[in-house]
């Protein structure tokens, strides 16, 4: 992932504090896990006392209406970006399989998402994303 790439993270607005801080950890998990190269070498602190690597890449947050959320979706989905939506299935779900039973039963246009991150070329995700504020 260079210049010529661009990670997002966009949380629907309005979200409780716990609740942005859950979307945001999933979202990452669930697009780190996806990503070759997504962490950096662990580093060393002057007492010798080693920290993780992180990951290297900028990583704006941004909040937009659910609305926008199911368009953005849509609209790295037909981009073919790399793309992961959290949404309100799963987050009501008390395990993996319990929301995937539940998914299944669910229309898609009735998948309400709680934040979106995407991954692909700069040029695209700022055509996404763009207009987008950042999260405050």
């Amino acid at each position: 992932m260079g210049m010529s790439t661009k990670l997002v993270v966009v949380l629907r607005q309005g979200l409780e504090p716990a609740l942005a801080a859950n979307a945001g950890v999933v979202l990452g998990l669930a697009l780190g896990g996806r990503l070759e190269n997504s962490l950096a070498a662990d580093g060393e602190d002057a007492g010798g006392g080693v920290h993780a690597g992180l990951n290297p890449h900028p990583v704006p947050t941004l909040v937009a209406s659910g609305e926008q959320l199911r368009q953005l979706k849509a609209g790295a989905d037909e981009r073919e970006l790399t793309v992961v939506g959290f949404n309100e299935v799963a987050r009501r779900s008390r395990d993996y399989v319990e929301y995937l039973d539940a998914l299944a039963a669910t229309g898609p246009q009735e998948v309400e998402y709680v934040g979106v991150a995407v991954l692909g070329s700069r040029e695209d995700v700022n055509r996404l994303t763009g207009k987008l504020a950042l999260m405050r």
